[in-house]
């Protein structure tokens, strides 16, 4: 089994033939350019020779160009040319063992996770929620766990809300303070990431990442993701990349440095990611880059310039292909510049002038050699693709998803029993206990107001007895009598309003 795979070589004004060693594999990479430069192109060969060696990979398909994986090439006498040229020698047109996914469902396979395996961290960084707003999604959380109402699907985690909400003061009291702001403000985070389609996101079955590992007849597994109407939303689709690197990052073992990666993961138009990611999310995305290569995970970032990735991250991307920049404009000029500097420098040519000339197809790449040393930049031919380059047929993409097992795994929703459900049983509940408790109060309110020696039964009694006449001074006890218990209630009355000013005032200054 080969030990490298064959990006590309040279001819005449060209450098050596440029091999990426499979043990370096997970030391993460860069592929920039400017756009129709061929850095779609790039990820299909690579993701092919990786796939051929075994490595499973995943990649998204951005315009919809590279499911054509799926399919063996047409011979092109082009191509055949530029094989001859490199070394490559006969084109042997082959298909990839493609898996089509697609978080809506309609051009592959369904994605999904749950809330609950994202965890409060990672929505938190993704939803960019203060220290406050995080702290009450640690109480929903931790919640949760206690009281057994699974967070699954955003109306889960809803439900949660409101509950914090109608309890503020026990919650508050027993997690620290919950504030109805804070929690409105998640309210709102969570309305703008599900009108850009995260309710189809959350819910189960959940993805296994193990399904993303398959090997077939020895060659790894090829899963693309469709993802031409998820980049319209792009919250959406760096929340779903980010938690798939979180999930690798989590599930698999420790192996240190394999001898080839266990999965090869092409993160394609990697500026959205970054653009006005908060410091805090950025960290995160640093941190699993630079841990996730122990998992043997190598993760290669697609973009149209370097300076797209953040420094602390670039600087973790030991094999790159660089084709051309375009430097219309002075900040232009400085990126390409900046871009040039990253590279061991060749004597044979200046590396700011070939990243500005190479051609459509060519590129300047660079490779860690024996020990991890970056290699010395060379100008490279890039090899021809043994796959269909463009679209898969709806029929061929049609026929893969229907005879694949997994669609019989992932097909249909789940909706269990969850928080929401378990919460809306709780309040109809509590609901028809208050009515019977009312009920029973009213019934025996009335069973005492009627009941034989009752106060009520007592003035029937006596307004049916014949009246004797009042005296003169019956009348006039009658005024001093009327006036005593005037007086009596008048003082009655204003104590016992006292007494009650008194008891609700401490009530509402202890709220």
């Amino acid at each position: 089994m080969t030990d490298s795979v064959f990006i590309g070589g040279g001819g005449e004004g060209y450098g050596e033939p440029q091999d990426l060693l499979l043990k370096y594999g997970n030391r993460h990479g860069l592929i920039a350019g400017a756009t129709g430069t061929g850095k779609t192109i790039t990820m299909q060969i690579m993701a092919e020779e990786f796939s051929r060696a075994g490595v499973p990979v995943f990649l998204t398909d951005i315009k919809g160009d590279v499911s054509g994986m799926a399919v063996a090439g047409a011979p092109r006498e082009a191509f055949q040319r530029r094989a001859d040229t490199i070394g490559l020698g006969p084109m042997v047109h082959e298909a990839m063992p493609v898996t089509f996914w697609d978080l809506f469902g309609q051009h592959g396979h369904p994605v999904r996770t749950t809330i609950s395996d994202m965890g409060p961290l990672l929505l938190s960084r993704i939803l960019e929620l203060t220290e406050a707003q995080e702290g009450v999604i640690n109480v929903a959380f931790r919640l949760s766990d206690e009281e057994g109402w699974p967070i699954l699907d955003l109306d889960d985690l809803r439900a949660m809300l409101q509950f914090l909400s109608e309890n503020q003061r026990e919650m508050s009291a027993r997690y620290g303070n919950v504030t109805s702001a804070s929690i409105g403000a998640i309210q709102r985070r969570l309305l703008v990431l599900e009108n850009q389609g995260a309710a189809q996101f959350f819910g189960e079955p959940a993805l296994e990442i193990a399904d993303l590992m398959q090997v077939h007849d020895g060659r790894g597994q090829v899963n693309i993701l469709h993802a031409a109407t998820l980049m319209q939303t792009p919250r959406l689709y760096a929340t779903f990349m980010l938690w798939l690197l979180s999930e690798l990052f989590e599930d698999l073992p420790e192996i240190g440095d394999p001898d080839r990666p266990k999965l090869v993961f092409f993160f394609d138009e990697a500026h959205l990611l970054f653009d006005r990611a908060p410091r805090a999310l950025v960290a995160k995305v640093e941190q699993v880059a630079r841990l996730i290569r122990s998992k043997g995970v190598g993760v290669y970032f697609v973009t149209q310039n370097p300076d797209d990735v953040p420094e602390d991250i670039l600087g973790q991307l030991g094999n790159r292909v660089q084709h051309a920049l375009r430097a219309f404009t002075a900040r232009d000029q400085q990126a390409l510049r900046r871009a040039a500097q990253t590279y061991r420098a060749n004597p044979r040519f200046e590396t700011e002038t070939a990243i500005r000339e190479v051609g459509v197809g060519e590129a300047v790449t660079s490779f860690l050699e024996a020990k991890g040393v970056p290699g010395m930049v060379e100008r490279t031919l890039i090899r021809p693709p043994a796959s269909m380059m463009g679209p898969c047929p709806d029929d061929a993409r049609r026929a893969l998803i229907a005879g694949s097992p997994l669609g019989r795994k992932y097909a249909t929703s789940i909706d269990r029993d969850s928080a929401h459900e378990m919460l809306a049983r709780r309040a109809e509940t509590a609901a028809r206990q208050a009515g019977a408790e009312e009920e029973r109060d009213e019934g025996f309110t009335r069973a005492r107001r009627y009941s034989p020696g009752s106060s009520r039964a007592r003035r029937v009694e006596d307004a049916e007895k014949p009246r004797a006449p009042r005296s003169a001074s019956r009348r006039g006890d009658s005024v001093t009598e009327a006036f005593t218990k005037s007086m009596a209630r008048s003082i009655g009355t204003r104590a016992g309003s006292a007494l009650v000013r008194g008891v609700l005032g401490s009530l509402f200054r202890g709220r």
